[in-house]
């Protein structure tokens, strides 16, 4: 399944984007003090771009918080596709870093990696990707291909998607380790049936990352993945930020509450991610999509202030009245 959302418009995501453009918020600044998280979740610095970025445990490397989905976003027959050539440049531009790709993925990999070579963006990005087979030549075989349509020699994050055959990948992810192909290992999920699976597998294995789905309509990851995860020292990535979209179609037409300025939120996306980013264990969301301006509202979360545990519960409530 997805690691992302479809970031399909909505009319109530369109009338956001006019708001967020009236506020006029200036998504490079960084004057509310959008702060770097060390592994304790105390304020180490601010980035340049003023992008909010948490410290990956297992190294202390710094990632920006708001990623770039792909899946279905990316699978497009044509790698020179404009409108996603001036995606992938204004996410960087912006300060965003992990795009996360799958072979599950149709041709995202492929569209992602002609478009990194063209734009000579490789060393300003966080490559994840994923290999989802049975078999260690399968695996191996998969991933070599993700090299290859990937346009790289190292891959930042190579996972076992969904927790395939992950008893037979994950001690091959750790040679490519090792090898330097990749430079972090992690396991992935997209749905809570999997959740004591993928508990036993982080206590066991200690990956680098895992990668699971959390969103306002999806909370089972915090009651014991979340905290194990930061109890653990593991980078958490989050993917369907948004439901697959449905919490969109949840506020269609519901005015945005006015005391969301209180965390510098003026549209639906960044009261969605905000709520996830306010998470201490939360490494980085993956929102997917392939339009500009839902690319800007996306990474707008990650800047200005986050909501405490109060605006949160306030959140939850109204979120729940709709």
């Amino acid at each position: 399944m997805q690691a992302g959302d479809s970031g399909s418009a909505v009319d109530g995501r369109r009338a956001a984007l006019k708001a967020l453009a009236a506020a006029g918020l200036a998504l490079a600044g960084g004057g509310l003090g959008a702060a770097a998280e060390t592994k304790s979740g105390t304020a180490s610095g601010t980035a340049d771009s003023g992008m909010l970025r948490r410290r990956i445990p297992s190294s202390g490397e710094l990632i920006a918080a708001v990623g770039l989905g792909t899946y279905q976003s990316f699978d497009v027959a044509d790698s020179a596709d404009p409108a996603l050539e001036q995606v992938l440049a204004r996410f960087v531009a912006r300060g965003g870093q992990v795009v996360d790709s799958s072979p599950m993925y149709g041709r995202s990999e492929s569209v992602v990696g002609d478009l990194s070579a063209k734009l000579g963006l490789r060393n300003r990005l966080f490559l994840a990707t994923k290999v989802w087979t049975s078999g260690r030549a399968d695996g191996i075989r998969q991933m070599e291909t993700s090299l290859t349509r990937l346009r790289t020699r190292q891959i930042d994050l190579m996972q076992v998607h969904n927790l395939l055959d992950w008893q037979l990948q994950l001690p091959t992810l750790r040679e490519w380790k090792q090898q330097g192909r990749i430079r972090y290992l992690g396991v992935t999920h997209y749905h809570e049936g999997a959740y004591r699976e993928v508990e036993a597998v982080l206590r066991a294995e200690k990956p680098d990352f895992v990668q699971i789905n959390y969103s306002m309509a999806e909370r089972d990851a915090e009651a014991r993945l979340l905290p194990l995860a930061q109890e653990l020292g593991i980078a958490v990535i989050i993917n369907r930020p948004f439901a697959k979209a449905s919490l969109f179609a949840r506020v269609r037409g519901q005015p945005l509450p006015e005391w969301a300025v209180e965390f510098d939120c003026v549209s639906w996306a960044q009261f969605f991610l905000k709520f996830i980013l306010a998470q201490p264990a939360v490494s980085c969301a993956i929102p997917a999509t392939s339009k500009l301006q839902h690319l800007e509202d996306n990474l707008a979360a990650g800047h200005g202030r986050l909501p405490d545990a109060r605006q949160r519960a306030r959140m939850s409530e109204y979120l729940a009245r709709i």
